[in-house]
C-alpha cells in the first residue's frame, strides 16, 4: 500500500516544503492535510500519531497529504513561532486542492502543536468543513479564536495527557458546545497520555469511526 505513497516538495513562503501525499483513485475524493507537533521538540510528519492519521484517511479514500514544517527535516526556511507554520499550512492546502480540484470535502488535521495550527488555518479558510484535532493544548494556545467555530470536528485527548490539564480540555468542550449550527465532539482515551504512546491503536480506531461517519455525509 505505501508504494502509492509519494514524496513530494511544494511551493512554500518560506521555501519548498518537503511533504508525503497519497491520492486516491476515486474521482470526487475528500482530501485531507495532516499536521505535525513542535518542531522545536522534534514534532515532523514523520511522527507516530501523524502517520497514523494520514493512514486513516489513506483507507477511506481521501487524498491526504503530511507536510513538514519550515525548517524540518528536507524543509526549507527555520522556525518562525507560528506564524510562519501556518502560511505552511495554507501553501500546502493550496497545493492539495489544485490537485483535487473536484474534492467533495475537505478536512484538516493535526497533532499538538499541529492542533493549534490547523485550527488557526480552520479559521481562514471556509471552505474546510471537518477537522480532527489531536492532543490541543487550550493552557499552552489561547484557543478562544474558535467562538464562533466555523465548522463541526472532533477534539481527542488522552485523560492522563500529562502536558494539558483536563480542566482547560472541558472549559474548551464548553465554549464549543454552546454553538449553534455545529458539532464538536470531544473524545477522551482513557488511559492515554499527550503522545498516546501506548494507545494509538485506540486512537485509531476512534479515528477511523470518525472520519468514516463523518466523509459519509457527502
Amino acid at each position: 500500500m505505501d508504494s502509492k505513497i509519494v514524496e513530494i516538495f511544494i511551493p512554500g513562503p518560506a521555501g519548498r516544503l518537503e511533504a508525503k501525499y497519497y491520492k486516491s483513485k476515486k474521482s470526487t475524493s475528500p482530501i485531507a492535510l495532516v499536521l505535525h507537533p513542535h518542531p522545536q521538540y522534534g514534532g515532523t510528519m514523520n511522527n507516530k500519531v501523524v502517520v497514523d492519521t494520514f493512514h486513516v484517511f489513506m483507507d477511506n479514500d481521501f487524498s491526504v497529504c503530511r507536510v513538514n514544517f519550515r525548517g524540518v527535516g528536507k524543509s526549507d526556511g527555520e522556525f518562525d513561532n507560528g506564524q510562519g507554520e501556518l502560511a505552511d499550512a495554507a501553501a500546502a492546502l493550496d497545493w492539495l486542492e489544485r490537485e483535487n480540484f473536484d474534492n467533495s470535502q475537505c478536512w484538516i488535521s493535526g497533532f499538538s502543536f499541529g492542533s493549534l495550527i490547523s485550527m488557526q488555518l480552520l479559521m481562514r479558510r471556509p471552505e474546510i468543513n471537518r477537522f480532527i484535532a489531536i492532543s490541543p493544548q487550550p493552557n499552552v494556545y489561547d484557543f478562544s479564536f474558535l467562538s464562533p467555530c466555523p465548522s463541526s470536528g472532533l477534539m481527542i485527548y488522552g485523560k492522563k495527557d500529562e502536558l494539558v490539564p483536563l480542566n482547560y480540555i472541558n472549559e474548551l468542550n464548553k465554549r464549543l458546545s454552546a454553538q449553534k449550527g455545529i458539532k464538536v465532539e470531544f473524545e477522551a482515551v482513557p488511559e492515554a497520555n499527550h503522545f498516546f504512546s501506548k494507545n494509538g491503536e485506540t486512537l485509531v480506531k476512534s479515528l477511523n469511526k470518525y472520519v468514516k461517519k463523518e466523509s459519509a455525509l457527502y
